[in-house]
C-alpha cells in the first residue's frame, strides 16, 4: 500500500517502512507524528484519489532524528567593483520513518 502526503509545501509518495526527509517538524526523536493531508492512497489495483484530500485517511510515522541539511553556498559578485559576498545556509530537516497507512 502507498500514499501521497503533503507536508512542508511538498508532496511525498510513501509506503510502509519508508524513510523520508521532510521540512522541520516540531517533535523530538522517538516521538510519533501523523500526516492528515493525504492526497492519494491505494494498492496496485485499487486507488483512491482525494478532492483535494481523502477524508479519514492518515499516515503515521516515527521521528528518527532532527538534523541540518548540507550547506548551500550563496556567492554574490559585481565585476570590477571589488564587491563579493559569500554566505552559507543549512536548512533544518526531520528524518521520519513511515509506520502505517490508514485509508
Amino acid at each position: 500500500m502507498f500514499a501521497v502526503i503533503k507536508t512542508g509545501g511538498k508532496q511525498y509518495k510513501v509506503a510502509k517502512d519508508d524513510i523520508i526527509i521532510v521540512e522541520k517538524l516540531d517533535a523530538e526523536a522517538g516521538k510519533k507524528v501523523s500526516f492528515e493531508d493525504v492526497l492519494l492512497a491505494g494498492k496496485a489495483g485499487d486507488i483512491k484519489v482525494g478532492e483535494p484530500l481523502l477524508k479519514g485517511a492518515k499516515v503515521e510515522a516515527e521521528v528518527l532524528e532532527q538534523r541540518k541539511a548540507a550547506k548551500v553556498l550563496v556567492f554574490k559578485k559585481k565585476r570590477r567593483q571589488t564587491y563579493r559576498r559569500k554566505r552559507g545556509h543549512r536548512q533544518n530537516e526531520t528524518v521520519v520513518k513511515i509506520t502505517s497507512i490508514k485509508a
